[in-house]
């Protein structure tokens, strides 16, 4: 099986990551492969001789695992899965249900050194008792956890037990490409109560849920004939009881709607059927946010709120999947009324901020129809940019009083236009860490003020960055404090050649900007003339 570019680049960076650290992270986003990655992973340690472990919570995802294993690699696979076991077996790669191996008696029987490699899919669940009773037994095997998780915030947790971020694949980055379909979202008008909801675990109180929305769902199947009419659409909900009332309150309103709950017999039946046409909508709690795929699907709608992105993100991956004829996936958002502001939105998908969030929720509200998020994004980068701009220049006035030589990183960061930057949290034990001497010794050679950066992390992602600029010709940070100060604007894109050009100007001009030069929209990049009038 032939890989794409992207997943060439993760198996490399893995293998590289385990050079220095026993466990570390893949992300992907839902639909772009990452079993195909995890299963050549896998066929490259067999083929070093290692045994590997292929670990997941579900019987769908360690099926799906094994068939993508024999579909990319040829190699077989062994259970290890209630009365199915790997010992004895001369079979170098098991799949393996995290219930059955976390019992004591079961683990006993194995050797701590069993497995080289301990592969985690859904690797959001590995910090929970069960994976750790099993990743605790095998402590020295090398751990790869691969998730669909969308942002440094979420795996701020998983840096908890993982070293590393080996590959992140973002979703804006893979609509661009061309390998997932477009999203756009569309708020529906409803306002749906969650003021008296209460908080489980970090999230929306799954019974709590059910009796607010109760009162709403008529309400719904009727918007639902405006905005999912003849679309393929898979509808979360938060009770088998409230997804069971929702199917039928469909089927009342019009559509050929199905049902499916962890007891359903018929489940695999139903989900045919959806994927032949027989039914346009199916309804479930929870129960196919992991290990099931259908491209054909073109419509979200989530009616289980919730606070963490990544079970966001995993609703929404039902329908990121590429299908002849299908043009985007619409989400459909309904204004949930709450004090609480942890609720995840379309917006959440695409954006690295808190900041960038509000402002690309508040788009989507006011437009009205259904709106590209990738549109939406830039949309609120550009009101951004705007409010930066502002909060630098009153920076900038406050920099001027100190008389430093060096450059604030903010000042960096935004003449850079560094989102990463911007948005950086610490996620691993070392990120989190202090700045070294040697980190700011260097930082301060390069003309970084580093007072403000306060963990190792961010002083290791600029770092890269500088150098990267040097490597590229690009402007030095003093350039930046430089010609900025004089007011011309983002100088960080500008080539080191053309700062210089200017800053001799400047300098054969008593520091004073050469008449015919509007620093306001100066950039030499675009052919613009330094007059040399003086």
């Amino acid at each position: 099986m032939e890989l794409r570019p992207y997943q060439i680049q993760a198996q490399a960076a893995i293998f590289e990551q385990w050079l220095t650290v026993n466990k570390t992270l893949l992300v992907l986003p839902t639909g772009t492969g990452k079993t195909i990655v995890f299963a050549k992973v896998a066929e490259e340690m067999v083929r070093r001789g290692k045994r590997v472990l292929i670990l997941a919570h579900r019987f769908e995802l360690l099926e799906q695992a094994s068939d993508k294993i024999k579909t990319a690699t040829g190699l077989t696979t062994v259970l290890e899965k209630a009365g199915n076991s790997c010992l004895n077996s001369w079979f170098r790669i098991v799949v393996g249900s995290v219930q059955t191996l976390q019992s004591k008696k079961r683990l006993e029987k194995f050797p701590v050194d069993y497995f080289d490699v301990i592969i985690v899919d859904e690797a959001h669940h590995s910090l929970s008792n069960s994976y750790q009773t099993v990743l605790n037994h095998f402590n020295g095997a090398k751990v790869l956890g691969v998730t669909a998780t969308p942002d440094r915030g979420d795996m701020r947790n998983l840096g908890q037990y993982f070293e590393s971020l080996a590959y992140e694949y973002s979703l804006p980055k893979a609509i661009k490409d061309k390998y997932l379909t477009p999203i756009k979202a569309q708020t529906i008008p409803l306002k749906i109560d969650l003021a008296g909801v209460s908080t489980q675990a970090g999230d929306y109180k799954t019974a709590d849920l059910g009796d607010a929305l109760e009162p709403y769902l008529f309400q719904i199947a009727e918007e639902m004939k405006t905005y999912a009419k003849g679309r393929k659409t898979v509808v979360f909900l938060p009770l088998i009881k409230t997804s069971q009332k929702f199917k039928e309150l469909l089927t009342a309103a019009g559509f050929r709607a199905a049902e499916v709950n962890g007891e359903s017999k018929d489940r695999a039946e139903i989900l045919k059927d959806f994927e032949n046409g027989k039914y346009d909508v199916i309804c479930n709690s929870m129960l196919l946010t992991e290990g099931w795929d259908s491209p054909a699907v073109d419509c979200i709608v989530v009616l289980r709120p919730t606070k963490i992105r990544s079970l966001f993100c995993q609703m929404v991956g039902r329908g990121t999947r590429i299908k002849e004829g299908k043009d985007y996936l619409l989400i459909l958002d309904f204004l949930w009324q709450t004090k609480k502001h942890e609720l995840c939105h379309p917006a959440h998908l695409i954006a690295t901020s808190a900041d960038g969030v509000e402002k690309m929720t508040e788009r989507i509200d006011e437009d009205g129809g259904p709106v590209d998020l990738e549109e939406a994004e830039m949309l609120a980068a550009r009101d951004d940019v705007e409010e930066r701009e502002q909060a630098l220049a009153k920076e900038l006035a406050a920099m001027r009083t100190r008389k430093r030589t060096l450059v604030d990183p903010l000042q960096f960061e935004f003449s850079i236009q560094a989102e990463d930057l911007a948005g950086y949290i610490p996620a691993f034990g070392w990120e989190c860490g202090p700045a070294s001497e040697t980190q700011i010794s260097m930082l301060e050679k390069f003309g970084i003020f580093t007072d403000q950066i306060t963990n190792a992390g961010k002083a290791s992602l600029i770092l890269n960055k500088l150098i990267a600029r040097k490597n590229e010709g690009l402007t030095t940070p003093k350039q930046i404090r430089l010609l900025e100060n004089k007011g011309f604007k983002h100088v960080g894109q500008w080539p080191f050649e053309a700062a210089t050009k200017m800053i001799s100007q400047l300098a054969m001009n008593k520091w004073r900007v050469p008449n015919g030069i509007n620093v306001e929209n100066y950039d030499p990049r675009n052919g613009a003339p330094a007059n040399d009038n003086r």
